[in-house]
């Protein structure tokens, strides 16, 4: 909804921002929330390596979870994560996120670095 510019000049998940005031980035650190199953998350834990979708937004990314504080996380479970984004894209600090697993979603952050 951009005046001059025309609907096939974006792509879905890419952004329009003021030169230079937004910086790409593939990781960080983030709080995050894990779904219970009651909730419709995960019925299981898991570890470091974990990759469910990442959604920043419109965006989404796979990536990769580095848990700092332990060495599962069970559903219903609050944890400070380290994530490897398969590529960089437009994140900052404090932004949230949905984390999504086979067309549900299984956890929701706000990243705390980048």
């Amino acid at each position: 909804l951009l005046r001059g510019v025309d609907r096939h000049d974006f792509v879905r998940g890419q952004v329009a921002v003021a030169v230079g005031s937004v910086k790409s980035h593939a990781t960080g650190k983030a709080e995050v929330y894990f779904l219970t199953k009651d909730e419709g998350g995960r019925h299981t834990p898991f570890g470091t390596g974990y990759r469910p979708q990442f959604w920043f937004g419109a965006t989404d990314v796979t990536g990769a979870l580095v848990l700092e504080d332990r060495d599962l996380v069970f559903p219903g479970d609050r944890a400070t994560v380290r994530f490897d984004l398969n590529r960089a894209v437009g994140v900052e600090t404090g932004m949230r996120f949905a984390l999504r697993e086979g067309g549900r979603t299984v956890g929701a952050g706000i990243v705390t670095k980048v």
